[in-house]
Formats: structure tokens, C-alpha cells, sequence
């Protein structure tokens, strides 16, 4: 059980009660210990793709909280609150709204390198404590703006037909939420797909882009619907995880550990090659472009490893 389960998380749940959740899975199939991390996290209030790694995987959570994600994400327009979604308290309102084309004009200013200020409820430290935590006991939090990148935004309104404001049903489910335009052609919410680097907060843009167009506004959906290379197809529910620990059944959607990894190259090697590897030793004169590869030796996992002018040296190194 080395690998990758990818949760479909509801609202409400932690990314650390993702983790709890597959553990159980784990005994309930009688599978043994593993070491089981979440490769990013996601905020309770958020749902979709939580990708959980088993065993050797672990040693990757890491590259995936560094890969760039994609939402879907719903603005209202009109209120502002403290934590920037419904959960907080107003502090901000305004009676303008946009129209679908002031929207649509405003977003390639928020595509690319930005500078955004994180929001105050956020799991960012401050003096060594959360944002959060000093944001719920009453003191002003000011936190730094921060470079991220947005590599493609877009309006995500696949019912709405081109040159009509009336918005079709939305496919339950499917992480978007019908847009609500008036019978003037104002918009009261919209939904938004990002494809963002790591470190972006979604509420911090929706704020942002609410401001850039004379109003103010909240997210009132999220939803993740990629994270690094794992989309919501390759993700189950947390019945769906539980039905299949239960019925030691887990294998079968279990991820491999090379998934995390889809990416990189793959780099085989001899068995005499891999067991240097394996000891910690240096590889010289493999012929293979510079960069990171996945080692591997008669289909086993052997290692992450960097190429630097034909040597071979391990990044992160798998029991297997």
C-alpha cells in the first residue's frame, strides 16, 4: 500500500480528518501501518480534491503542496465579510454590480504574476502564531502581500448560451453554481475557474477582483477540481473509501506511487545501478537530460533523483 488515495472531500471536513478517515480504511481491511499525509490542504469550507498519500508516497506530499492547483470558485457580489467567505461577519456593502462584461474585462488584469494580501483568517503565522487565531481573538491582523501567480482565470458558466444572460440549470454536482443575472444584466454571483500557483488564496481574489470592479464581494463556493496532477476522476467519496476498506478493497483505487509523479521522466536503471542508488551512492555517466527523474528498475520504484552533467544523485529515496 504505497500510493495515492484521492478524496472527493465534502464541506465541512478537515484535510486532517481526510487523513484520519483513510487511516480507519486502513484497519478496517486488516492493510497494517502505514504512514498516511495529505499533499495540501483544504479548508474545511472547500470541497473536492484531497489527495492523501500511503507509505513510500509521504516522501512526495511535499512536491505536492508545491504544485499548482485549480478551483472553481462563486463570488456574490454585495457583502464583505472579516474571513472573506460566508462564514464571517459583514464588514463591507455595496449596491454596485457588474455585468458580465465588466467581469470579463477586468479578469486579465488578474492573470499572471499579481501581488495579493493574504486574508487575515488564514493559517499563516504572525509573531509565531496563526493569522487566525489572533484574527479570532480580536486583534488586528495587517499580513504582507505575497507574488503568486494565476496562469488562466475564466468565467465558468457552461450554461449560459453566447450572447444570452439566461443561465441554463446547473448539473448537480458538477462544482459550478448557476450565475444569478438580473433582468438588467447585472450579475449578483459568478463563477470563476482558476488555475493558480501554490501559496494563491481564492477568497484574497475574489476580493480583489470584486474591488477592481466598484464593489465589494465574498466566496460562497469552492471547490477544487485538480491539484497537481490529480483531478476529481481519480477521486472517491468518503462512503465510497469507507465501503472499500471494509471490504479490503482499497487496492483498487489506489493510486501508484509514480502517479504523484507524472511530470518527471522516468530513468531506468540496471539492478547493479539501482542498488547504488539505494546506498546512498552517486551515479556517473548516465546518459539522461539534466533535471529531476523518477528512478526506477524492473518497474520498481527506486528513487527521485536530479541529473546534473551525467551524474546521478538521490532527492528522495523509496523502501520498496
Amino acid at each position: 500500500m504505497h500510493g495515492w488515495i484521492i478524496l472527493n472531500k465534502p464541506i465541512g471536513l478537515g484535510s486532517t480528518q481526510g487523513v484520519s478517515a483513510v487511516k480507519r480504511a486502513l484497519r478496517a481491511g486488516g492493510y497494517g501501518k502505514f504512514k498516511v499525509g495529505h499533499g495540501g490542504t483544504l479548508d474545511p469550507l472547500a470541497s473536492g480534491v484531497l489527495p492523501i498519500a500511503i507509505g513510500e508516497a509521504t516522501k512526495l506530499a511535499g512536491r505536492m503542496l508545491d504544485s499548482d492547483k485549480v478551483y472553481d470558485f462563486t463570488i456574490a457580489f454585495g457583502v464583505e465579510t472579516d474571513t472573506l467567505d460566508g462564514e464571517g461577519v459583514e464588514i463591507a456593502r455595496s449596491d454596485v454590480r457588474p455585468t458580465l462584461a465588466d467581469i470579463e474585462a477586468v479578469l486579465p488584469r488578474f492573470t499572471g504574476p499579481i501581488e495579493q494580501v493574504p486574508p487575515a483568517y488564514s493559517a499563516l503565522k504572525v509573531d509565531g502564531q496563526r493569522a487566525y487565531d489572533r484574527a479570532r481573538a480580536g486583534e488586528e491582523v495587517v499580513l504582507a502581500s505575497r507574488s503568486v501567480v494565476i496562469h488562466q482565470l475564466s468565467l465558468r458558466h457552461p450554461g449560459l448560451v453566447p450572447g444570452s444572460i439566461a443561465p441554463q440549470a446547473a448539473t448537480p454536482g458538477d462544482g459550478w453554481m448557476p450565475e444569478q443575472v438580473r433582468h438588467d444584466g447585472v450579475v449578483e454571483t459568478i463563477t470563476l475557474t482558476a488555475d493558480v500557483s501554490k501559496g494563491t488564496y481564492i477568497r484574497s481574489l475574489a476580493r480583489d477582483i470584486a474591488h477592481a470592479l466598484g464593489t465589494v464581494g465574498h466566496v460562497t463556493m469552492l471547490r477544487r477540481i485538480k491539484a497537481g496532477p490529480f483531478t476529481l476522476a481519480d477521486s472517491i467519496s468518503l462512503d465510497k473509501l469507507a465501503e472499500l476498506g471494509h471490504g479490503r478493497a482499497l487496492e483498487d483505487k489506489l493510486l501508484p506511487l509514480r502517479a504523484g509523479l507524472d511530470d518527471i521522466p522516468a530513468l531506468s536503471l540496471t539492478p547493479d545501478q539501482a542498488g547504488l542508488l539505494r546506498q546512498g551512492r552517486m551515479l556517473i555517466g548516465i546518459a539522461a537530460d539534466d533535471g529531476l527523474h523518477f528512478a526506477i528498475s524492473d518497474d520498481v520504484p527506486v528513487a527521485l533523483v536530479e541529473v546534473q552533467d551525467r551524474e546521478v544523485r538521490v532527492v528522495r529515496g523509496f523502501n520498496l
